[in-house]
């Protein structure tokens, strides 16, 4: 296959494809796509037709490849870093770095195929800003919507007492009272926020799992007032009690549902929320934690949180529930350019959705977390020019569109990715990393175990 590159907002004609155009029908072979600017012009024979009108346009021949929408990421955490721990992302992370860091990471995005993402809590609350400079072209990167910092109580979140009991660190902002959730809300909403995010779940020593630390009232508090201004509401839930509890507030989307049952699936189905069970990062860690040191003995835990969840949340999809794909990325386990489409492969593996179904989910339904329904997540006339080529057949084997090297084409906001040089990478910062005396207890008799005595 050839591709023609092109630096500006060039006609694009991608042709001889088998189309899947992420609506969930099916496939479509020998099918062109032409795209003018940021906009999907045309399919089928009329693209043909339509760019014999364009002087210019451009071909990228996908004659053998599968075209389909650009991914979307509904649950991406951008400004992380790929931190290694809760210390080293809440206490090493200043807000110029994180800026500098997070326009450094983004362009891996593309390079993997997500030309979309929702970033739920950002540190230091720059999402609006990282988004507005994306809008402005200031440098390569997705589409983005955003929150500002998660709404936690002073219980905390999954960081436990490394969250202070009031005010605000890296992508936490405390709020203690029904007042301070409302006024808090209404200022992230004043300074872009796309979503208010709110942790229903934290970790506290005393209790096994992650405890719900919000009451209804608060989480209903906050919806209230965030939809009276226009904007919605997603909330960290790792409890049967926190899931239900939330779509009785009105969370429009949830994340995690872990161990949802079936009175907390009435509730969500009651209020049409949809939820994004970013089983990725759970899934990497049962995987793959041993060859990269992760804490031993967790891999049975969580692949057990992803069977306990998995059930439940078939039957929601049967009965209408909005599933979103997401990959928690900006952890060790989850790096950024490499996993956003793993959690495709759990869907098909966990859920027995079908690869058609997974890619749905993960284009369509993730417009959703975008605000971008009707117009992003599918390749029709109309919808905003974001697609793929890939190199394969995804419905034959979900796993390939984890693999970069079969991206022959992205195409985002209607303009060629340049796929091509080294992947991106850069030195250490000075103080961005937790520095440990050892990663074990040096007991004497260890000691003296590796001296041989």
């Amino acid at each position: 296959m050839t591709t023609s590159t092109t630096s500006g907002a060039t006609p694009l004609l991608i042709a001889g494809g088998t189309l899947i155009d992420g609506s969930g029908t099916a496939p479509q072979t020998s099918t062109d796509v032409l795209v003018d600017g940021d906009e999907i012009v045309a399919v089928g024979s009329a693209a043909t037709e339509v760019a014999r009108s364009r002087p210019g346009t451009v071909t990228i021949d996908a004659t053998g490849c599968t075209v389909m929408p650009g991914l979307i990421d509904a649950h991406c955490h951008s400004t992380f870093d790929d931190v290694q721990s809760n210390d080293e992302l809440f206490f090493h992370r200043p807000p110029v770095l994180a800026a500098l860091v997070t326009a450094f990471n983004l362009p891996k995005l593309l390079r993997a195929g997500v030309t979309s993402f929702f970033d739920p809590d950002t540190v230091h609350g720059i999402g609006p800003q990282v988004r507005d400079a994306l809008n402005a072209g200031m440098f390569d990167g997705p589409r983005m919507a955003t929150g500002v910092q998660a709404l936690l109580t002073s219980v905390g979140g999954t960081a436990g007492r490394l969250i202070p009991d009031e005010g605000s660190v890296g992508y936490a902002a405390v709020v203690n009272t029904v007042e301070e959730m409302v006024v808090t809300t209404r200022r992230q909403i004043k300074y872009g926020a796309d979503w208010i995010k709110i942790h229903a779940t934290g970790s506290i020593p005393t209790h096994q799992g992650e405890l719900q630390v919000w009451t209804l009232d608060e989480m209903k508090a906050v919806c209230d007032t965030a939809h009276a201004l226009g904007v919605p509401v997603t909330a960290h839930c790792r409890s049967a009690s926190s899931t239900r509890d939330a779509a009785l507030a009105g969370v429009d989307l949830i994340l995690h549902a872990s161990f949802i049952d079936d009175e907390a699936l009435a509730a969500v189905l009651d209020a049409g929320s949809a939820v994004c069970p970013t089983f990725t990062f759970l899934a990497n860690l049962a995987d793959y934690g041993d060859a990269v040191g992760a804490t031993r003995g967790m891999t049975g835990i969580f692949r057990g949180e992803i069977e306990a969840t998995a059930a439940t949340l078939r039957t929601a999809y049967d009965e209408g529930v909005k599933l979103l794909c997401g990959s928690e990325s900006g952890f060790t386990l989850t790096p950024y350019g490499h996993w956003h489409a793993r959690e495709l492969e759990v869907f098909v593996d966990a859920l027995g959705l079908s690869p058609l179904e997974a890619i749905t989910c993960a284009t369509r339904n993730n417009a959703f977390a975008m605000r971008m329904e009707g117009e992003l997540g599918v390749v029709a006339p109309g919808y905003r020019a974001d697609v793929i080529v890939v190199d394969g057949d995804p419905l034959a084997d979900i796993r390939i569109l984890q693999d970069k090297s079969r991206l022959k084409a992205v195409v985002s906001r209607g303009r060629s990715v340049e796929l091509s040089g080294p992947w991106p990478e850069r030195r250490p910062l000075a103080g961005e990393k937790v520095g440990n005396w050892a990663a074990e207890l040096l007991t004497y008799d260890r000691a003296m175990t590796v001296a041989g005595r």
